[in-house]
């Protein structure tokens, strides 16, 4: 009632919030205490007052702006006054949507944040996130220097591999990660579009080349096989490989006839795959997203796009990441609220559960712990994070 009474759509609101209210350098709301206060650089960007300080040399108070470059001193920084009305504007409709999403967040099965790491430096604009099934290890794709980053279970750095470069066994562009059964790492490289597997100390085994138009989801089955869509192509190909001799055995195009594929996940428990087409064309902005999950023999079984989701759902949903959980439910990540939603299982498309409703800023990758815990890629604040369902609940 308050959000339609201030005439503030809730999507809106959310999209304010993330867009508009947060430092872009820090990821923390901006307010009106003297840390957080929105400043102007004379280049038109926005950044807070502790940032401002934190990017200053700490003598001659120069800076570069983060996202231009252009140079200017602390001195020559301003209180952004549109971004500190939009605050007072907002303030009673944004505290009436967190006090609704604090009140979901108490509701069965709905799973808390316990523990979140990584962090700008330590990852780049991430895009992919997978799990060794041996060592329970967690290996990252981002933007850094070496594309690929693997935390222990903890979150602690283990190592990290994979250079930037021009070479064949470099990864260029890597889009998304899997780990085999045998501790072997698969990338999908959109700088040169191939498949690359390395062993997990970071050695390079084999390099797919010259097979896909433009390769990026990739997912290993129960069997060790390798899932991998093909965005450009359309399709989505199995491959047979054996990992410790770097030999690809087989390559089989499983379905044709797609719409710009991106995410694949596999159930180990039915056999049954997922793959999130984006039905726009590459480089357009549309953002309707829709899920197909077929049988093990690859036969359509269930299917729902975003605008059938937004006749259901009170707010938009646009789907970043699927996953499959023990269950067999299928699991998406929304980045439009931002949010983790339960589609349940394919025969019931779609019973809609919210899982995460609070905590996230852009979830791109999804992944389910041996001990039911969820994974999720985060790559607006560059980070892990780990939610668990909450003591009590029975979900």
């Amino acid at each position: 009632m308050g959000e339609e009474a201030a005439g503030v759509r809730p999507e809106l609101v959310r999209e304010a919030e993330v867009s508009l209210l947060e430092c872009k350098v820090c990821f923390e709301r901006f307010g009106h205490r003297q840390q957080r206060r929105p400043r102007n650089l004379p280049c038109g960007h926005v950044v807070c007052l502790a940032c401002v300080a934190a990017l200053a040399h700490p003598r001659s108070l120069a800076l570069e702006c983060p996202f231009c470059r252009r140079a200017c001193r602390a001195c020559d920084t301003s209180d952004c006054l549109p971004v500190l009305h939009l605050l007072e504007l907002l303030g009673s409709t944004l505290h009436a949507s967190q006090a609704a999403l604090s009140a979901a967040a108490c509701a069965p099965g709905v799973l808390t944040c316990q523990h979140a790491f990584g962090g700008w430096g330590t990852l780049v604009n991430p895009t992919g996130l997978a799990l060794c099934p041996k060592t329970g290890r967690v290996v990252v794709v981002h933007d850094g220097k070496r594309r690929v980053k693997i935390f222990d279970s903890g979150g602690g750095g283990a190592h990290q591999f994979g250079e930037k470069g021009d070479a064949a066994h470099d990864v260029k562009y890597p889009l998304d990660v899997a780990v085999t059964n045998d501790c072997h790492v698969v990338v999908t490289d959109a700088g040169d579009r191939s498949l690359k597997v390395f062993d997990f100390f970071g050695q390079i085994k084999l390099v797919v080349g010259k097979q896909f138009s433009l390769p990026w989801g990739v997912e290993i089955t129960p069997q060790n096989l390798a899932l991998v869509t093909d965005a450009e192509a359309g399709t989505l190909h199995l491959l047979e490989v054996d990992f410790p001799e770097g030999v690809l055995r087989r390559i089989e195009r499983l379905q044709a006839q797609l719409c710009n594929p991106r995410g694949v996940a596999v159930s180990w428990l039915t056999g049954a795959i997922a793959i999130l087409e984006h039905p726009w064309p590459l480089g357009t902005a549309g953002d309707n997203t829709r899920v197909k999950v077929f049988n093990s023999t690859m036969q359509l079984i269930g299917q729902v796009d975003s605008f059938g989701l937004n006749l259901l759902f009170p707010s938009k949903i646009t789907i970043s990441a699927v996953a499959f959980d023990h269950q067999g439910n299928v699991i998406v990540a929304d980045t439009s609220g931002p949010a983790i939603i339960c589609l349940g299982k394919p025969e019931e498309f779609p019973a809609l559960k919210p899982m995460v409703t609070h905590g996230l800023s852009r979830p791109v990758a999804l992944v389910f712990t041996k001990e039911n815990s969820l994974l999720v890629l985060d790559t607006a604040s560059h980070t892990i994070k780990i939610f668990k369902v909450m003591e009590g609940n029975g979900g």
